[in-house]
Order: C-alpha cells, then sequence, then structure tokens
C-alpha cells in the first residue's frame, strides 16, 4: 500500500486532518488501534474556539455543530458565594466560543471520511513507525493476524500521549517538561437541564467546580477532588449534594439533579514535548502536549496543530515549498506555550491547593476580585479565553 500521508489517530485531529488534506487533494490514509465505536464512546470536552469552528468549515463538517453548537458569549467567576460574568464577547472584539461535545465532532468526522470513501484501519494492532528520519517512511501493523506495510511521503503521529508515534523517537531527540497538580476532576454526565445557560467555575473554600453542558437537555458537571478518590466510592447523590455545596444559593436551587450516564476522575497535568517534528514525522495534539481542562484548551490546541500541518503540507504538494513543514514544530510551540500558561494559570487561580492552606484561598479571592473588576485584567482573561490568533 501506498499515500502521500499515514495518520496515526483516528481522533478528532486525525480525522480533521484527514478530511482537510481530502480537500486539498492530498492522499491520506488513518490507522487506529482501537475500534470505531470504542473511540465514538470516550467522553470528553466540548468547547470550541473560533479558529476550531472554522477549521470545521474548511473540511466541509460543521454543519451539524452550527446548527446544534451552543455559542457562548461569556463565562460566570464564582467566588465568596457570588457569581461575576466575564463578557467574552465584549472583551475579545467579537469572539465566541461554541459548546458542541468532542464525540459529536468525532462522529461528524468519520461520517464524512466514510461518505469520501476515504480508507481508516481500524484495530490496526502492533502499529510501527519506519525510517521517518530518511526520505521514503512507512508504517506497519497487523491485521488479522497479517502483518502489513503501508509507504508514505509523511507521518502525522495523532495518538495521543500513549500513542506509538513520540514513543517511536529516539529519546536523545525530544525534551519533556511536565507540571502534575495534586488533584483530579471527578465529572459526571446527566440527561438534565444545565444549571445555568453560561459556563459556572467556581472557586469555594471546598475545592473547585464547574458547570457546564452539552446540549439544553445534557449536561456536564465537575468537582474537584483528591487523587486518592475512587470513583466507585461516588453515589449520584453524594457527587450532587457535593456540587450543590459549592455553588451559589441561587445556582444550588436551581439544579436539577438526575442517574448520570457517565462518571469518572481525571488527574490533571501539563505536558509539552519538544520539537513536534522529526524529520518526516510531525506530532499533533496530545502527542506532543497535554493541558489541565481548567482553560478548555486541550481539543482547540489540537486543532491549531492540524490546521499548521495542513497548511505546511498543502503548501509542500502545491508549491514545492518546506517553509511550512520546516517551521512547523517552531510555529505550533509558540500557541502551545502561551495555552500552556493560561490553563497553569487559570487552574492555579481556580483550584484549592493542599499545600497554601486559608492564606492561598484569600490570595485567590483577592485575584479574583481585581480580575473580575479590573478592564485589563477581564480582557487578559477573555483574550486568552476564546483563543489567541493562529497565524497561518
Amino acid at each position: 500500500m501506498r499515500t502521500q500521508v499515514a495518520i496515526i489517530g483516528a481522533g478528532p485531529s486525525g480525522l480533521l486532518l484527514g478530511q482537510l488534506l481530502h480537500k486539498a487533494g492530498i492522499a491520506n490514509v488513518i490507522l487506529e488501534r482501537q475500534s470505531g465505536d470504542y473511540v465514538l464512546g470516550r467522553i470528553r470536552a466540548g468547547v470550541l474556539e473560533q479558529i476550531t469552528m472554522d477549521l470545521l468549515t474548511a473540511a466541509g463538517v460543521d454543519q451539524r455543530a452550527r446548527a446544534e453548537g451552543l455559542p457562548h458569549d461569556g463565562i460566570e467567576l464564582l467566588f465568596k458565594g457570588q457569581r461575576h460574568r466575564i463578557d467574552l464577547l465584549g472583551l475579545s472584539g467579537g469572539k465566541r466560543v461554541t459548546v458542541y461535545g468532542q464525540t459529536e465532532v468525532t462522529r461528524d468526522l468519520m461520517e464524512a471520511r466514510a461518505a469520501a470513501g476515504l480508507q481508516t484501519v481500524y484495530e490496526a494492532k502492533d502499529v510501527a513507525l519506519h525510517d521517518f528520519d530518511g526520505a521514503s517512511p512507512s508504517v506497519s501493523w497487523t491485521q488479522n493476524g497479517e502483518r502489513r506495510t503501508l509507504q508514505c511521503d509523511f507521518i502525522a503521529g495523532c495518538d495521543g500521549y500513549h500513542g506509538i508515534s513520540r514513543q517511536s523517537v529516539p529519546a536523545g531527540a525530544v525534551t519533556e517538561y511536565e507540571k502534575v497538580y495534586p488533584f483530579g476532576w471527578l465529572g459526571i454526565l446527566a440527561d438534565v437541564p444545565p444549571v445555568s445557560h453560561e459556563l459556572i467555575y467556581a472557586n469555594t473554600e471546598r475545592g473547585f467546580a464547574l458547570c457546564s453542558q452539552r446540549s439544553a437537555t445534557r449536561s456536564r458537571y465537575y468537582v474537584q477532588c483528591s487523587l486518592d478518590e475512587k470513583v466507585e466510592h461516588w453515589s449520584d447523590e453524594a457527587f450532587w449534594a457535593e456540587l450543590r455545596s459549592r455553588l451559589d444559593p441561587e445556582a444550588a436551587d436551581k439544579l436539577v439533579t438526575g442517574p448520570s450516564l457517565e462518571k469518572s476522575i481525571a488527574p490533571l497535568r501539563s505536558f509539552v514535548a519538544e520539537p513536534m517534528r522529526f524529520g518526516r514525522l510531525f506530532l499533533a495534539g496530545d502527542a506532543a502536549h497535554i493541558v489541565p481542562p481548567t482553560g478548555a484548551k486541550g481539543l482547540n490546541l489540537a486543532a491549531s496543530d492540524v490546521g499548521y500541518l495542513w497548511h505546511a503540507l498543502r503548501e509542500f504538494y502545491a508549491d514545492k515549498s518546506t517553509s511550512g513543514i520546516d517551521h512547523y514544530s517552531a510555529t505550533c510551540l509558540r500557541r502551545v506555550w502561551k495555552a500552556e500558561r493560561f490553563s497553569w494559570w487559570f487552574t492555579s487561580l481556580m483550584h484549592k491547593f493542599p499545600d497554601t492552606g486559608a492564606f492561598g484561598q484569600k490570595i485567590q479571592e483577592a485575584e479574583l476580585d481585581y480580575l473580575v473588576k479590573s478592564h485589563a485584567a477581564s480582557t487578559a482573561l477573555a483574550e486568552n479565553y476564546v483563543g489567541l490568533p493562529a497565524a497561518w
């Protein structure tokens, strides 16, 4: 088999890259170690920046996101028992975010790929990357007991933090930066109406909480928890009681509870691997970087990586120029580190840290009070939250 670009991973970043390359007339094959049903079963966040929405439009898969997604022009910060609205639209010069579940983004991209007759190999086992430091890379895998090989011009590693792409890079060629946070998020998904039409980020003496939604009838809620917690120790009733205790009286009264559709605990960490290009192998999304979910940057950073790579490969094939390819890593990392900084700052501001005590809580409350009353500080938050511009 031969193609122009081999894409490792059929999550949203790999599927989006495949669709964009297809629109540009660049042949590609996607290899995924899991089944399609497994990929669709992963529950992830869904706050999309304008850049991500624009890339979905370029890929021709934005129709349902625009029809069913929930445009958000602001967020609310809750501290000391009161909510304060940040006007994202007004402070950022007319930008907003769209709430549309990552699972739905993945579904739309899968359906578009199938409709276009493009090849995706699911349940590809023992994937191995070869010769990406030369001019003739290839990928091999096992399927139905048979070893297969795909020759290609380039390899795009969109297979996540635990994927084979970054693991295939020689240890001395990559530098990793990591911060692990001393807490996690206990999250619940339920078919109940959201407590507010905009996201509520809560800083309380009991810990952080987040009220978000997937639709007008499906909500996603989180509470900060210890890393020692076990999800099976949390009944639905215990979760709802804890969430209510972290909300202001109005939100607590409006909170509608119900049985959970999904419940999980996610640890928080920041991670960056540099560089993001190794010869003809490019890392994108979680394969190269992880952000804590506080700033809603994970999927959006993956999408911007894909946007840069799409432009670079299109330039290579259309103009015979390697400029975009040569600058891919540096260009991505400038945006990645700004998003890492914002996610770290917002996480540090909103969560209860075990080693800072009552003093730390008072400092957070003072900064939050300054943030909501300072036009400059509120503008900085809004600009980062809706997404910094991408230099295509």
